[in-house]
């Protein structure tokens, strides 16, 4: 049975304009350029270049468009009282500049620096794998089965498809009826191109591939060749006590066969990849300097675009306001011109607003930990967590994350995520609350300098702490440790 009732509720909502600077606060410096750019290609109402030659800018120009929301209903219909083409002065909307418009963000100015970074040009990992196939003797099936096998080969050179799968790949896709036995054959061949290790299907069969190729070296390569097919499991793990007593081997003799491994390349595909890892290049968002003992920010100048809105737009409704006619297709156009200009204020507003709120955070962020910006030592952090700097500069928690997600600062002593300056904070014996990035450093100094033959152990690494005073627990140890992406003590062995 159907019933009715009325209910009362309070609702909080999010506006577009809302959830646009949010999306805006959360991207990088880099990445903001692009998102400037697509919103010009979407929106012609907006454009990039400074200010009109009255002095008018693009906020100011847009707030005259709102002035003109009671001219139409919801319906797009006029107004129910009655106005002339007078009312609606189209001159307000005109500017003086010349129409400009492009796509591409260029925000330098004539006097700056510019740091631009080589590319190289020269043959990809997969290409030089097809030109070495050329020299093969294949007939027609192995060449396609061969090229095949070089497309389906991951960056750092392994072959990671079952041989199984790929008989129906060649059979789906190539129209090539082939065998496992076939397939197999041709990877061998494949598996003696440059780099050595290259097709190898995991890195067992990687190592061997190259020992295999050293083999006339001498007596170590062939003792590392059968640690590696024999014991790959212990090798990996670093039980070498193990290794000595399964091969009966003397220490010197296992040293100098794990030092001929140790010097085989697990990625022959790595220094030919298209994107190699240390490639990346950072943008620093935030850029601090120390003038004589007083700190400096400033936000990087890519942060602030010059956008304005266009003059075409304004031109389009200048012409549809000398139309005397006042018919749909016009109120039609007229509402969709008013929709672009107040998507681009909207855009430049948030672009703004990001602006001021990224230069509030990291300002609060630079005083509160001013010691360190200062002087560079890590032992000058001070515990910090998001709630300090909302506290300071009152936003809420999950815009003071958003800032710090993914964004970098330039200081004097590097560029460094911002987020790692966000710590939690621990005691010492005295009662003193220190960050526990000051902590990691210590971990880390202490596992920088062990012994390498018997590294220290995450017992032995929570005496010493506590012996510095730092109330520590092993299993914090252990967590600050993976954090750090520093292995346990075992696999930090060397003979």
């Amino acid at each position: 049975m159907l019933k009715q009732s009325l209910q009362h509720k309070l609702l909080q909502k999010l506006s577009p304009q809302q959830i646009q600077l949010m999306k805006l606060l959360q991207v990088p410096t880099i990445a903001l350029e692009q998102r400037i750019k697509e919103e010009l290609e979407i929106n012609p109402a907006l454009e990039e270049g400074p200010e009109t030659e009255d002095g008018e800018t693009a906020e100011e120009t847009s707030e005259e468009i709102n002035d003109t929301e009671n001219e139409f209903d919801e319906n797009g219909e006029p107004a129910e009282k009655e106005r002339d083409n007078d009312d609606f002065d189209i001159s307000e909307y005109i500017q003086d500049d010349e129409p400009y418009y492009k796509t591409n963000v260029n925000n330098t100015s004539p006097d700056e620096e510019r740091n631009e970074i080589p590319l190289s040009v020269g043959n990809t990992f997969h290409e030089l794998l097809l030109g070495q196939l050329g020299l093969c003797d294949f007939d027609d099936q192995q060449y396609l089965i061969a090229t095949h096998l070089i497309g389906s080969l991951d960056d750092d050179g392994y072959l990671r498809r079952e041989i199984k799968a790929l008989v129906d790949d060649l059979a789906f896709s190539q129209n090539v009826m082939t065998t496992e036995a076939e397939i197999t054959e041709v990877l061998k061949v494949i598996q003696t191109f440059d780099p050595p290790g290259v097709g190898a299907r995991d890195l067992q069969e990687c190592l061997l591939i190259q020992l295999d190729r050293k083999i006339a070296a001498g007596p170590d390569v062939l003792m590392a060749r059968r640690i590696i097919h024999e014991h790959m499991d212990e090798f990996s793990k670093k039980h070498y006590e193990k290794i000595e007593k399964s091969l009966n081997l003397a220490p010197d003799e296992l040293k100098k066969a794990v030092h001929e491994i140790l010097h085989l390349n697990p990625r022959p595909g790595g220094s030919y990849s298209d994107e190699p890892r240390s490639s990346q290049h950072v943008v620093p968002d935030f850029l601090i300097y120390n003038s004589d003992g007083i700190l400096e920010l400033t936000l990087n100048s890519r942060n602030a675009p010059d956008l304005r809105i266009s003059r075409q737009y304004n031109e389009m409704l200048e012409a549809y306001s000398k139309d005397s006619k006042t018919n749909k297709s016009n109120r039609d156009a007229i509402m969709f011109v008013k929709q672009k200009l107040d998507a681009a204020k909207w855009f430049i507003d948030a672009i703004r607003q990001r602006q001021i709120t990224l230069i509030r955070t990291m300002d609060a962020i630079m005083n509160y930990q001013k010691e360190y910006f200062l002087e560079g030592d890590e032992k000058k952090l001070r515990p910090m967590i998001l709630k300090d700097i909302a506290d300071i500069v009152g936003l809420d928690i999950s815009t003071i994350s958003r800032v710090a997600n993914s964004k970098y600062v330039q200081t004097p002593f590097g560029t460094f995520l911002l987020k790692s300056f966000f710590s939690e904070a621990l005691s010492t014996d005295s009662g003193e609350e220190v960050s526990s990035r000051e902590v990691k450093k210590i971990l880390s100094d202490y596992i920088g300098g062990e012994n390498k033959n018997k590294p220290l152990t995450d017992e032995k690494l929570m005496k010493l702490l506590n012996d510095k005073g730092y109330n520590i627990a092993r299993r914090t140890i252990a967590k600050y440790r993976e954090q750090l992406g520093i292995p346990v003590a075992r696999l930090r062995k060397e003979l």
